[in-house]
């Protein structure tokens, strides 16, 4: 199954809303960061694409969509590897998209909990490298942000890239992808609040010990979400 949909923008851009907006679609499943988390496995395969050993049919095998780290690393690889998917680039105010990343996926206490375990190679490859070492820097990553997005519009035909702000809703994705409206509201998924309270709270609750049980049931309730059930 080859990819139909390439989602080229920068975690917390609203990536996971896209990501179940995708499904409801039926561009389903649809990859995400928290598919890594509940296949760790899968990993391993990702540190070889950072090394130049890519196995995309692998990595990708059942998905119809990726958006979201790691897949956003790898853009340029992806539309070369799948010439016919359409690209959706998800955009936000830089200077919010930069303070979200440093109370969520880019915090120090996030960092820390990498540094100690066996998923630090493969974020550091598929991640942090894409920052380097400022990436508590404002002004740095916000010229970072904008530099990513002015690559990706320059480097895909306009008729192959959509430039999305989720909170535009279902029109312009529906219309680029040439898919009916659905007829249930847009999906607002993983705000700034909402994932630090995830954390926390499985961090009160000892969850941090069975991340993958975690996540496989988050996935499961994504599925179930996009599915309608």
């Amino acid at each position: 199954m080859a990819l139909d949909v390439i989602g080229v923008g920068l975690g917390r851009t609203g990536t996971l809303s896209l990501k179940v907006a995708l499904e409801i679609l039926g561009f389903r499943p649809c990859y995400h960061m928290v598919e890594v988390w509940a296949n760790p496995p899968c990993m391993s395969d990702w540190v070889a694409a950072a090394n130049g050993r890519a196995d995309w049919e692998k990595l990708f095998a059942g998905y119809k969509a990726t958006v979201d780290y790691p897949g956003c690393h790898f853009w340029r690889e992806l539309i070369a590897a799948y010439p016919q998917a359409k690209v959706v680039l998800t955009v936000r105010e830089p200077r919010s998209w930069f303070e979200s990343t440093q109370t969520t996926i880019f915090s120090p206490r996030m960092r820390e909990r990498v540094g100690a375990s066996p998923a630090r190679d493969f974020l550091d490859k598929t991640v942090w490298d894409t920052f380097g070492s400022d990436i508590h820097d404002r002004d740095y990553m916000v010229a970072a942000f904008e530099r990513h997005t002015e690559e990706v519009q320059r480097a895909i035909p306009r008729d192959r890239l959509l430039t999305f702000d989720v909170a535009q809703g279902w029109q312009p994705l529906c219309q680029f992808l040439d898919v009916p409206v659905p007829g249930k509201p847009f999906p607002r998924l993983n705000s700034r609040e909402e994932l630090s309270a995830k954390v926390a709270a499985a961090r009160a609750n000892g969850a941090e010990q069975d991340l993958v049980a975690n996540a496989k049931a988050y996935v499961a309730g994504l599925r179930k979400l996009s599915e309608g059930v």
